[in-house]
């Protein structure tokens, strides 16, 4: 399979079904991280079997008697011989797990993915070991595809996985009962899961489409196992407004096209009228206590729904990023609220509110980005160009670098 690029229709089975298979296997045996080994090695197999053999008429009752075969014979080798005889009656799967007839199929229990997304963000793990077992135990995604998709070497990938399931090992399967504590900590590892994809840390490539698709994907089946809740709306919403704009953000050589810049006629029109649909309802059960998912959907609408970047309604937005901060007053939060109030009350002002986060910025290209730009457009071209040349040395992603470099290639003298 190439780079996260399970396009056919059979990848896209797979993907479907891989966590209630696995679901069903750790509700039964438990051992999660056996489990999880047994149903990778069951989607291998149906990858290399139902191709040229036909999908069965049953796929997920075939993955899960293939899983349970392969579980049970790794349990098995890991008893003493005395145990196995009495081992192999007590994993014996029950009549409910096996491939009932054809046109018998049981309805399959997605609320077993939603058991699965608490697990794989448990909060004794990293968000980096969050976000590797989710992808793997939930979208069915390989180590190897996961490595590529992260730039890492496929062993430090399977380390980070092995130790994520070790930190989650005896942890009970289901729905935790402080779900609604943890449920943030889910949606912020999507979320992040889709930042990567959408905008690259490092690389030569500015977007990995498959990624922020697998984050979307994710999100669409939360959001039908909860869809009640205004915040899985509007991270959906937000996902959606922000990956239409995907094919315009790139030009013919993949060099990266600022928002103000882009092909508007390139956008998805069907993802922005979903994900304003979305965040509209979304506000509209909050009454005016909208999280900060829905307002960050919120700001990605207003600037989806302007017919050109002039048209955009930046004290709307402005207006949202007050809101914003004073419920997530983190550094990317506060400095989109700079170029908002840069774009309201002009450049200078952007850089008096630029000011107090430079002592407490984290390491990183954004806020000279953000200097360069307010610094051009108050007409310090010496200064931009300092900027620029500033966050092109930091960032380590290849079009963001060639970007910043060009930006400052053009105020030399």
């Amino acid at each position: 399979m190439g780079q996260l690029s399970r396009t056919s229709e059979v990848e896209d089975l797979l993907r479907s079904h891989a966590p209630q298979v696995l679901g069903a296997l750790v509700r039964r045996y438990g051992h999660f991280d056996a489990a999880e080994d047994a149903v990778q090695e069951a989607l291998l197999a149906a990858a290399g079997q139902w191709g040229p053999g036909g999908v069965p008429d049953n796929p997920r009752g075939w993955l899960i008697k293939v899983a349970s075969r392969r579980l049970t014979d790794a349990l098995r080798s890991e008893e003493a011989r005395r145990l196995r005889e009495e081992k192999a009656a007590a994993l014996t799967p029950r009549d409910e797990f096996l491939a009932p007839p054809p046109g018998a199929a049981r309805a399959p229990s997605e609320d077993d993915t939603l058991s699965l997304l608490f697990l794989c963000c448990h909060p004794e793990l990293t968000p980096p070991g969050q976000i590797a077992l989710t992808l793997r135990a939930v979208g069915g995604l390989t180590t190897a595809e996961i490595a590529r998709a992260y730039l890492v070497p496929e062993a430090t990938m399977a380390q980070r996985i092995s130790r994520a399931k070790q930190r989650v090992r005896g942890t009970g399967f289901g729905r935790p009962d402080n779900w609604e504590e943890r449920l943030p900590a889910v949606l912020h590892t999507l979320y992040l899961i889709f930042n990567e994809g959408y905008t690259a840390t490092s690389g030569a490539a500015l977007q990995r489409a498959e990624l922020a698709g697998e984050a979307v994907r994710l999100t669409r089946t939360v959001r039908r196992l909860l869809p009640e809740d205004r915040e899985v709306a509007g991270l959906l919403a937000l996902m959606l407004l922000t990956d239409a704009r995907r094919a315009a953000r790139t030009g013919p050589h993949g060099e990266l096209v600022p928002l103000d810049e882009q092909d508007r006629g390139l956008w998805d029109k069907a993802a922005v009228e979903e994900g304003v649909a979305l965040v509209t309802e979304a506000l509209s059960w909050s009454r005016g206590r909208a999280g900060p998912y829905q307002l960050r959907a919120a700001i990605a609408a207003v600037h989806d729904e302007a017919p050109s970047a002039d048209a955009t309604d930046w004290r709307e937005i402005l207006g949202l990023y007050d809101i914003l901060v004073r419920q997530v007053p983190g550094p990317a939060e506060r400095l989109n609220r700079v170029v908002a109030v840069a774009m309201v009350h002009g450049p200078r002002a952007g850089l008096a509110e630029l000011e107090p986060l430079e002592a407490e910025s984290a390491p990183g290209h954004r806020l000279d980005a953000v200097r360069a730009h307010l610094l051009e457009r108050a007409g310090d071209a010496a200064g931009a160009r300092a900027a620029y040349e500033s966050a092109a040395g930091k960032t380590l992603s290849l079009p963001e670098q060639r970007y910043l470099q060009a930006r400052a290639a053009r105020l030399r003298p």
